[in-house]
């Protein structure tokens, strides 16, 4: 028979990202129905450049069929091991993989691995990956009650204690679900990246601020906020310990997050938390330049109403004001200028603020409320200057980069 080159599967390598470029990562499958799932899960880790191999229970194929997994990842799947030995061949010594990822993981499994028990073909994968040293990730599914065993409890401490990390799981409904595919993929990332932010504190704030007119209004501004969630991301991928300060309640696996409204509440939660010990602030959040005196109840819409407008305290001015040694990065956004002259006002405010890099766009040219945008980023000292354009991904991903090569 002709060869017939790649599985159709694999056509959409690295079509998101190439995060994950070059990675191996073996999928084990156990017995619960979040299995499903998995279908889902290794077409992403494949979006984002990875080779993805399964390797299942006898349990999980009660669930799903193998062929199925054949055709999530574009590769065989192990259901038993044979005379090639894929346990010491993908997580021996000399494995040819980088991490080995069980989801979903059921109790039993769990269980099995703190225990050392082998018999089955994840277990025994398990094993071999915990001899070895290649890193183990769990992504637990099953009836709430059954976590909450306290038998379950202190064998995943135990694991915890030999490096296998844990994401999830999700409680809705009376169950410990599978984590999103997103906050796993993430995860994934921040397990195989460079992690050149490993053992650095950074705070982050995103998205607008809320001003209260009344118990019903509010004045605010066109921010979505996405900036900030996907520089806590990159931070997080990198290896930091992130905390994202803004007004929204994302529940992000590995990355803390403070709810805010208004421009007074960011920045008491700013200062509340840099005095504990960051190593980096990034500034994305877009302030409220005012607020009002709210009026205690609904402002009646049918008679013409003044409001006062009152200068916020610049959050960026305090902060730097109350740590003058900490790395900052800061935002500039104009409307309507040319770019020699958005990076100039970029430049004095960075200089005013004593920012280390501050990042510029013209708003009134997009960015605000987009999935995209197109900025200047500059750093202090240096008469260079970088543009990048495309997703907000990807300009996090350039101003996380220049923040590292800043704190090392």
């Amino acid at each position: 028979m002709a060869d017939r080159g790649p599985h159709p599967t694999l056509r959409i390598k690295a079509t998101k990202s190439r995060s994950l470029l070059g990675k191996r990562i073996v999928l084990g499958v156990t017995g619960s129905i979040a299995a499903v799932r998995t279908v889902e899960l290794a077409h992403e880790l494949i979006r984002y450049g990875a080779d993805v191999f399964a390797v299942m229970s006898d349990a999980a194929k009660e669930i799903i069929h193998p062929y199925t997994l054949h055709y999530a990842t574009g590769h065989e799947v192990v259901t038993k091991l044979m005379g090639n030995i894929e346990h010491i061949e993908f997580l021996g010594m000399e494995g040819a993989a980088d991490l080995f990822l069980i989801a979903p993981c059921t109790a039993n499994t769990i269980n099995k691995i703190a225990c050392g028990v082998s018999d089955t073909p994840v277990t025994t994968f398990a094993a071999t990956a915990l001899g070895s040293g290649v890193p183990i990730m769990i992504v637990p599914a099953m009836h709430e009650t059954m976590f909450e065993s306290p038998v379950l409890r202190e064998n995943i401490e135990k694991l915890k204690k030999l490096g296998v990390v844990f994401v999830g799981p999700k409680f809705e409904e009376g169950k410990a679900k599978i984590a999103d595919v997103e906050d796993i993929v993430l995860n994934v990332e921040h397990v195989l990246s460079e992690r050149r932010l490993q053992g650095k504190r950074i705070l982050i704030t995103g998205g607008p601020t809320l001003e209260p007119i009344d118990p019903i209004r509010v004045i605010t501004n066109r921010s979505s906020g996405k900036t900030g969630v996907e520089l806590a991301k990159e931070a997080y991928r990198q290896g930091a310990e992130v905390t994202l300060v803004h007004n929204k309640r994302l529940n992000i696996w590995g990355i803390r997050e403070i709810k805010v409204e208004t421009a007074r509440e960011m920045l008491e939660a700013c200062l509340d938390e840099l005095s504990t010990g960051y190593d980096a602030f990034i500034s994305a959040a877009a302030v409220s330049d005012f607020t009002v005196e709210p009026f205690d109840t609904k402002i009646k819409s049918d008679a013409a109403t003044t409001l006062r407008l009152i200068p916020n305290v610049k959050l960026i001015d305090t902060v730097r004001e109350k740590f003058p040694d900490l790395v900052m990065v800061g935002f500039k956004a104009e409307t309507n200028v040319s770019d020699e002259e958005l990076i100039r006002r970029a430049r004095a405010k960075m200089e005013e603020c004593d920012l280390q890099m501050i990042v510029a766009n013209d708003v009134a040219r997009g960015g605000m409320g987009t999935d995209d945008n197109d900025v200047y980023i500059i750093k202090k000292d240096s008469e260079e200057v970088k543009r990048v354009s495309g997703l907000k991904k990807v300009i996090a991903e350039a101003i996380i980069e220049e923040l590292a090569e800043i704190l090392s």
